[in-house]
């Protein structure tokens, strides 16, 4: 498409204010007939309006069964299970849940490639026109544009690993048709969205108006991320298993994560803070990036969060139509349990079922996790019971229900709205300091400055601990006892680094990093094989699953990719 055709179809789907609001179709449907001078394109109002178009399609390029926010894609991990009605409900999802029968067909692998793909190609539409503008503000833009142009990357690196990297944004019709998912190792696949997050981490601002707009601490943040990812070296191209750690990308890690770059930001007073929709709570200390949803903008629904459609439970009378996706496993309920002194059970927590009648918990279990016998979302109008009420599957996914992604039924028509689905305004937080911290705190514990490491793992339990706002009537009113301590004294490196894992699930459950987590750390197969066996006798779907070693980690690539590029795309391991 030539540039003008660009700017006018802009123009015609999105809002040129500051707000960042969502398009509602892609640039493609509006283009216009008219003939525009490379003057009349070139304006600071059409480059502005390319930008907006740029972070819209963020939101409006995903839908509940490509969430960017990759909880479809976290059914793979020991969080969650698919949930829905049964196997053949999203069957895709549930053959990625078991790891058998995953095809190169099958839709939603090719689904995530193409929204991706096309939310990287309104990116470098805006960085194109912004290189060929001039006026005020056109380098804080291009930072903004590199740093989501390395969100996309970053997102389809992480799913499937071989990806072709689309970083000139001048590239003609046939020479987007040469490119290679090889072309790099894996190594300089992470370094090519390190030098994208660089330009923008040098150029953005500290603080921003727009809420949605990334600051230099955002920029700081996912380059702490993205290093943390590059320690991990597996650029063996017949293996996914991590050769090496990287001491050099470890020390990044720390020098991006240093405190004094995010001193506009901190921890919440309570993580359940970050997951709230109202809008005294959205956007806190603790959110880093977040993309911004939003309701009464003027439109039917206004911009909504539609990817977590599939979440709520079915309610009479109050979520009807819900239909119950991503369950939390009884294998994340029991890494809550902690032992007489306070800590985590690392390695026996799952040797007995959680029982919140006689066991000790980690406050931040009942806001993650929705369970019988407790209120569902703090509603005590809402009870939750072992009835099909709160599991579609009549049990075969068991009857907890993630909170991290709903909202309380008392706020339907404000909050939370109806339509195809159900949606929410809720913030989704893309990088939030705590998470930050369990990085530093990562790479000082593979430093071997375990002692740094296991002061940053407190900073997170002292808040943990304090996280009792919604909760706080529990143990007297449903008999569920809180205890939760620091670690104290001397560790190990190896110690450390298990208490740095399990702290970063404790903090991060439900959030769709574990899978992620589990491929960087080289730990997928043994873990999750694991998890299978022992999980049955509460999803008897595992009876089947398997997980591939130098297979499994990745996605593969689509087969419809791989026909159309001509022979330049080669199939990750293990496919075919």
């Amino acid at each position: 498409m030539k540039l003008y055709n660009i700017i006018y179809a802009c123009l015609a789907c999105c809002a040129t204010s500051a707000t960042l609001t969502s398009c509602d179709s892609f640039l493609d449907e509006h283009v216009p007939q008219a003939t525009l001078s490379d003057e009349q394109v070139k304006t600071a109002e059409n480059a502005e309006a390319m930008v907006v178009s740029a972070y819209a399609i963020f939101t409006t390029a995903e839908d509940i069964n490509s969430s960017f926010s990759m909880w479809n894609f976290d059914v793979r991990s020991d969080d969650a299970y698919k949930g829905g009605s049964g196997t053949s409900d999203g069957d895709v999802f549930h053959q990625l849940e078991v790891q058998q029968g995953v095809l190169t067909t099958n839709w939603n692998i090719n689904d995530m490639w193409v929204r991706l793909y096309n939310s990287l190609s309104r990116v470098n539409s805006a960085i194109a026109l912004l290189n060929s503008s001039e006026f005020e503000m056109k380098a804080q833009r291009l930072a903004e544009m590199k740093f989501l142009r390395a969100y996309g990357h970053f997102l389809l690196k992480r799913l499937y690993k071989n990806i072709p990297f689309v970083v000139n944004e001048n590239m003609t019709y046939d020479e987007y048709n040469t490119l290679s998912n090889t072309e790099y190792s894996n190594d300089e696949g992470w370094q090519l969205i390190i030098d994208d997050l660089m330009e923008a981490y040098n150029t953005l601002p500290v603080t921003q108006t727009d809420k949605g707009r990334p600051t230099k601490a955002s920029a700081a943040a996912f380059l702490t991320k993205v290093y943390l990812y590059k320690a991990y070296r597996q650029d063996d191209p017949k293996s996914n298993q991590v050769t090496s750690i990287n001491q050099q990308d470890l020390e990044k890690v720390i020098e991006f994560s240093n405190p004094s770059l995010y001193s506009n930001y901190g921890l919440e007073a309570d993580i359940h803070n970050n997951f709230r929709p109202e809008e005294q709570y959205e956007n806190g200390k603790e959110s880093l990036w977040a993309i911004q949803y939003s309701r009464n903008d003027g439109s039917t629904y206004g911009n909504l969060n539609w990817s977590y459609g599939l979440i709520p439970p079915n309610i009479p009378g109050a979520t009807d139509g819900g239909t119950d996706f991503y369950k939390p496993s009884q294998n994340l309920v029991n890494a809550y349990r902690t032992g007489a002194d306070g800590l985590p059970l690392i390695d026996t927590f799952n040797s007995k079922d959680y029982d919140k009648a006689n066991d000790n918990a980690d406050p931040r279990l009942f806001l993650t996790v929705g369970m019988p016998g407790l209120p569902y979302m703090f509603n005590r109008n809402f009870m939750m019971e072992e009835t099909s009420i709160w599991s579609r599957s009549n049990g075969l996914y068991g009857y907890y229900v993630t909170l991290k992604q709903n909202v309380d039924p008392a706020l339907i028509d404000t909050y939370l709205i109806k339509g195809s689905y159900w949606a929410s305004s809720m913030n989704r937080i893309v990088f939030r300091y705590a998470d930050v911290l369990l990085e530093r705190a990562e790479a000082y514990a593979q430093l071997g400055q375990t002692q740094q490491a296991i002061d940053l793992v407190n900073q997170i339990r002292t808040r943990a601990a304090g996280s009792t706002q919604m909760i706080a009537g529990y143990p007297g009113a449903y008999g569920v006892k809180f205890y939760i301590t620091n670690y104290k004294g001397n560790y190990t490196k190896d110690e450390t680094i298990k208490i740095v894992k399990m702290e970063r699930r404790l903090e991060l459950g439900m959030e769709s990093e574990r899978f992620f987590d589990l491929v960087r750390w080289g730990e997928a197969a043994t873990v999750l094989n694991k998890y299978y066996a022992e999980e049955i006798p509460h999803c008897a779907i595992y009876g089947e699953a398997h997980f591939t070693a130098d297979k499994d980690e990745y996605l593969p690539i689509p087969f419809s990719q791989i026909s159309a590029s001509n022979g330049h795309y080669t199939q990750n391991i293990g496919n075919w």
